[in-house]
């Protein structure tokens, strides 16, 4: 399939700028692949399509406030430093506004008495810059105070406090995201402990989602798109979990693109996975045979996007262009703080 198979229009109205006020009352669709039906409940509702022995598998990677401002030295010069990721202990990969006035040998103050050299060029257009003097832990503690939220581009307002509570789930754990698992921003601790109490356990994997989410693709041969790496790691606890589950015929339910595309990295024969730690840029699209997911809850996401792509690939691509069309119509909120589906 080509890019253009991926297209569709929607009216920009239906962008949720905000979140909801209850985080499972959101819209949901759900997408019955066998006989391609689609009804319309709300997401506290998605405990009636789990079933006993069902595992439930979450990403529990932590969104931090990569947005920080700084000062150039000798200068009054504001600029927008965006953490991507830390390389090392004091050693970040960074997105520098504007890059042009950012070079090799710049000092960039971004609090009292904190600052950061750059020391390097990365082949993306980024930066690399070193922190000096500063305990990792302490490091942590000012991005926390002082950062914004990493917003999507197509949220068209400022960052606010209350981003940082819900741009979050409530299972996250560790911190090394630029984005949200936003399938997983619909569940509440009330709402999970319902599904465990019919029997289904949860397990978590972690996958630190990078910027690279977000980048546009801009080859209509998907043969020829390249995904950004992004780290993983599934433990053995939850790999051996997996494996009985799949060995008693129960199913696997991933909340999200991310935890598909890990499960995926590491199934090793049939329906097995090896528990392991490093990165990936697994791309996922139309035709590709699922071997651990069966079932996907998801987001609406952006035309053309890698991830609409790996959603089309779990169900099928007119059936999911069929809901997409339905959901516009019935007024579903889109994106990363929009409504959820789930494909049964």
């Amino acid at each position: 399939m080509r890019l253009s198979n991926f297209d569709y229009s929607f009216p920009k109205e239906l962008i949720a700028n905000f979140p909801i006020k209850e985080r499972d009352h959101s819209k949901l669709m759900v997408i019955n692949r066998k006989d391609e039906s689609i009804t319309h409940k709300h997401f506290y509702d998605i405990v009636d399509y789990f079933n006993p022995g069902d595992l439930l598998v979450v990403n529990e990677t932590r969104v931090y406030p990569a947005r920080l401002w700084a000062v150039k030295d000798r200068s009054d010069a504001k600029v927008e430093v965006f953490l991507l990721r830390e390389l090392e202990n004091s050693l970040w990969e960074v997105m520098v506004k504007p890059a042009r006035k950012v070079r090799i040998g710049n000092k960039l103050t971004i609090a009292d008495g904190v600052q950061c050299d750059v020391i390097d060029n990365t082949v993306s257009g980024g930066r690399v810059v070193r922190f000096n003097g500063i305990p990792q832990e302490t490091l942590y503690k000012l991005i926390d105070e002082i950062g914004q939220s990493p917003l999507p581009p197509y949220i068209d307002r400022e960052p606010t406090d209350e981003d940082k509570i819900k741009y979050q789930t409530v299972y996250a754990k560790r911190r090394g995201a630029v984005a949200a698992p936003t399938a997983g921003l619909h569940f509440t601790e009330a709402l999970l402990q319902k599904i465990r109490d019919k029997g289904v356990k949860i397990y978590p994997i972690v996958l630190h989602i990078g910027l690279g989410t977000f980048r546009p693709v801009t080859v209509e041969d998907l043969t020829r798109h390249r995904m950004d790496s992004e780290y993983f790691e599934v433990s053995a606890e939850t790999a051996i979990a997996i494996n009985e589950a799949k060995a008693k015929g129960k199913r696997i339910i991933g909340v999200g693109t991310s935890v598909a595309r890990t499960l995926e990295t590491v199934t090793v024969s049939g329906f097995q996975i090896s528990p392991r730690r490093g990165w990936t840029d697994k791309f996922i699209h139309p035709p590709y045979d699922f071997k651990m997911i069966d079932v996907l809850i998801s987001n609406f996401h952006q035309p053309k996007s890698t991830l609409l792509m790996l959603v089309c690939a779990f169900a099928n691509h007119p059936l999911i262009m069929k809901a997409y069309k339905e959901a516009v119509k019935k007024k579903y909120r889109f994106f990363s703080y929009g409504d959820a589906m789930i494909i049964i």
